[in-house]
């Protein structure tokens, strides 16, 4: 009896447990909250299947606890063996009946969102959005090809607008995901390009990650989504274009800065609307909430990241120890100097407050 208890109280703790566990997380990460069209559409996908599932195991449980009580060994009966018979016609078209209609109940919903999702019907219109999609190792690329703008990291959209994306990679396969707002869709290196689109319902930070083995830092492959107004949208365009990246820096230790990241980085990474190609572009850096994808925005974060970026992020493509940690505090002050958009920053206070 004891040893019945002790393990009865083990399951209740692991159940408790398990339901505290689920109660935390971040906002704006979970496909099971859906906040856009695409997501919607899969999460009903997701109800379905859980009802069917439900379904399919009460009348097997209903069966089992049936056959259990009705033809159980009884007292008396011990050596009775019960009629046995076969080929019960009735009974097998029934059992491959009822699975080929629950099969159709899902079939159906199923391949109408498939061909849904994978419509491409607007992309190309006047005021439709479209942003090329880079996946590298281990970081994204978002650039704005009608906008002139090119961005990482971090992609601005409008809210209950629909985004385009078509989508590459330069190196490996990696794949594009957003819980909240859409499904996943591969980056494939090469001439392949994969084209998806994004629709959020509500302004806010959503959480980003790359669903596909790619490398020692996969799981650092962080990217956000910022949703934000039609008007705060076309606001961030007009900022992202009138980036100067000659423009003096305030202070003197970033002027010298600015130097410095013209001589040891710009061959890799750029400022403004230009792409840079093997590097991130850094232009509006000191807005965005993380650095890196993964650190929280400091000095302090940032000049760790230029010197020893190995040691951050695994087997990615950016050289350590390129300059000293003076010269890095120097181009840490000229690029926390970036900050040509306010859109948005009342999202990323928001969250901090939350």
């Amino acid at each position: 009896m004891r040893g019945w208890m002790g393990k009865f109280r083990s399951l209740f703790l692991f159940g408790a447990l398990t339901m505290l566990l689920t109660g935390c997380g971040i906002e704006n990460i979970s496909a099971l909250k859906p906040k856009g069209y695409s997501s919607e559409l899969l999460f009903d996908l997701m109800l379905i299947s859980i009802a069917i599932m439900i379904f399919v195991f009460v009348i097997v449980m209903a069966i089992y606890a049936f056959v259990l009580l009705r033809y159980r060994e009884k007292k008396g009966q011990e050596h009775i063996v019960p009629k046995q018979t076969e080929g019960n016609k009735a009974l097998e078209v029934i059992w491959t009946v009822i699975p080929i209609i629950l099969l159709l109940v899902l079939a159906i919903p199923t391949v109408q969102a498939t061909f849904d999702l994978a419509d491409q019907s607007t992309q190309g219109d006047e005021g439709v959005l479209t942003v090329d999609v880079t996946g590298n190792q281990y970081w994204w690329q978002f650039d704005y090809a009608d906008q002139e703008i090119s961005t990482s990291q971090e992609i601005y959209i409008p809210t209950n607008e629909r985004v385009y994306l078509n989508m590459k990679a330069s190196d490996v396969i990696h794949s594009f995901w957003v819980p909240a707002i859409a499904g996943k869709m591969d980056t494939i290196p090469g001439e392949n390009m994969n084209t998806m689109y994004l629709e959020a319902y509500e302004e806010g930070i959503y959480e980003g990650f790359c669903a596909e083995l790619c490398g020692p830092s996969h799981s650092l492959m962080y990217f956000k989504v910022i949703a934000v107004s039609p008007d705060e949208f076309d606001q961030w365009v007009e900022d992202m274009q009138n980036i100067d990246p000659e423009a003096t820096p305030e202070t003197t230790t970033a002027q010298e800065g600015q130097k410095l990241f013209n001589d040891n980085c710009m061959s890799c990474h750029a400022i403004g609307g230009a792409s840079a190609g093997v590097g991130p572009n850094l232009g509006n850096l000191a807005n965005r909430e993380k650095i890196a994808g993964i650190l929280q925005p400091s000095k302090e974060n940032l000049v760790d990241w230029i010197v020893h970026p190995d040691e951050i992020k695994p087997g990615n493509q950016m050289p350590a120890e390129l300059v000293s940690e003076e010269d890095a505090a120097k181009i840490a002050d000229y690029l926390l100097e970036l900050d040509h958009s306010d859109v948005g920053n009342d999202l990323e206070m928001q969250r901090v407050e939350e």
